[in-house]
């Protein structure tokens, strides 16, 4: 069923200029609505009620957004309680309220439907003895079916990723690790692909007071209350299409076949745990996987300004690498993400993150900084990590020493606008690897170059 919602949705997204609709979700008391007088009525002839709801939502401002206004009649509010929509990213996890909302907004019945995707075109080039070069295709495509039920929400949400496209071995890049692609190797300075179905998720949310809600959420596959958002929802860095090498500290487990997650909002605050399977996905990509929830997380997130979103989390995942059977992992993340309007047109938008995982014994911290600055047609994007990696020296026995590496790339992408909700972007990254000497030999230099040149197809 969500993923012919979505199909629909996709379908009527690209199509024609639609009107949004702002309805007040999941609140005690209906929202006040400014007083507005009516047109005076032609003689012989009765005045026609004002159409507050029949509204182009491309006249929402950030701050709008942001407050949860829709041109000052009720609000748009979120999946899981009566905060600002924007607050929302992948799974659960909570942005900034005063993030970008990117996406069209369509009504059907008692439904919002809500979609956007991109599709990158990439040609990557990773130099030194273990780089390589590779043309590929990446992104994602994204659609959710809201409604209110009762004093509260329930919704539905597809994503969808063309990455199986990829090939078994994805695509290079040096200093990533983490699964295999063709069941029997480790992937070592390559990217996997994700699989082609990222999350196809229900929530259903129920208000206990005027700013306090709680609700269920359940997946197969999606995201457990683990981390930050995954890198492909966070504002910084999202118009890049390189996967951080830090993926296995923060946010890999944001495709995991089997999700259930409990949690409490309290204004600006949320609470929950989750269960689910965690087991990495395997090398078949196109279908569906099933397993036990025989791990744990929980995670508490703050948003103490529309600004700035804090979350901490912690995980146990059991038997979590298809090559290493019975092995468990713990896992500790917090992060802070940033966003606003700094100026009239331009908008920064940051991320500092840290991961930690332990693994029989061994304790491997992983760091990020991302940071993002938009205006107009153009974006620039930066991303500085630093990794312990035991898996960059290959042995099929066991992991090696922990190497201490780190990364600096930066890119920018110029948007043209080509149709309604359509936009072709053109960019390119430029990365810089820094390795310790025990592995200069392997790289050939201490200092290994990336580079990524791209075709964006945008809609939103």
């Amino acid at each position: 069923m969500t993923t012919k919602l979505f199909a629909a949705s996709a379908i009527a997204l690209a199509s024609i200029p639609v009107p949004a609709l702002a309805q007040h979700v999941g609140h005690d008391m209906p929202m006040p609505m400014p007083e507005q007088s009516a047109p005076p009525a032609e003689p012989d002839k009765p005045a026609e009620p004002m159409d507050h709801m029949n509204m182009d939502h491309s006249t929402m401002s950030h701050d709008q957004m942001a407050a949860g206004e829709h041109s000052g009649h009720g609000s748009m509010t979120g999946a899981l309680g009566s905060y600002p929509m924007n607050r929302e990213a992948s799974g659960t996890a909570w942005q900034p309220d005063a993030s970008e909302h990117a996406g069209i907004h369509i009504m059907s019945g008692d439904w919002t439907l809500m979609g956007h995707g991109t599709v990158n075109l990439v040609f990557d080039h990773q130099s030194g003895t273990r780089g390589d070069d590779k043309a590929f295709v990446s992104g994602h495509f994204i659609g959710t079916a809201r409604r209110q039920l009762g004093d509260g929400t329930l919704q539905f949400r597809a994503a969808l990723s063309p990455d199986p496209q990829m090939g078994k071995r994805g695509y290079p890049l040096l200093l990533a690790s983490g699964e295999t692609a063709n069941g029997t190797d480790r992937l070592v300075d390559r990217q996997h692909p994700h699989d082609f179905f990222v999350e196809l998720s229900a929530s259903i949310a129920q208000n206990i007071g005027p700013a306090a809600s709680v609700f269920l959420y359940a997946a197969l596959p999606g995201e457990p209350a683990y981390g930050p958002p995954v890198y492909l929802h966070r504002e910084a860095i999202m118009d890049s299409p390189e996967a951080p090498i830090s993926h296995h500290w923060l946010d890999s487990t944001h495709i995991s076949f089997g999700v259930l997650t409990a949690g409490v909002v309290v204004d600006r605050l949320k609470l929950e745990v989750s269960r689910f399977n965690g087991r990495e996905p395997d090398q078949h990509r196109w279908n569906f996987e099933t397993g036990p929830l025989d791990s744990t997380s929980a995670r508490l997130s703050w948003n103490p300004t529309k600004s700035l979103s804090l979350q901490g989390s912690w995980g146990h995942l059991v038997d979590s690498e298809q090559l290493e059977p019975g092995v468990n992992q713990k896992r500790w993340s917090a992060s802070a993400l940033y966003a606003r309007e700094i100026a009239p047109g331009w908008r920064l938008a940051g991320t500092l993150a840290w991961g930690r995982r332990t693994v029989e014994g061994h304790t491997d911290d992983g760091f990020a900084l991302e940071a993002g600055l938009k205006h107009g047609p153009w974006t620039l994007f930066g991303r500085g990590e630093l990794t312990e990696n035991r898996e960059l020296v290959e042995d099929p026995e066991e992991h090696g020493p922990a190497f201490r590496v780190g990364k600096v790339s930066l890119g920018a992408i110029h948007d043209f606008g080509i149709a309604e909700h359509l936009a072709l972007g053109l960019g390119g990254l430029f990365a810089v690897n820094f390795v310790p000497d025990g592995l200069k030999t392997l790289y050939g230099s201490s200092n290994p170059v990336g580079a990524m040149g791209f075709v964006r197809l945008k809609v939103e």
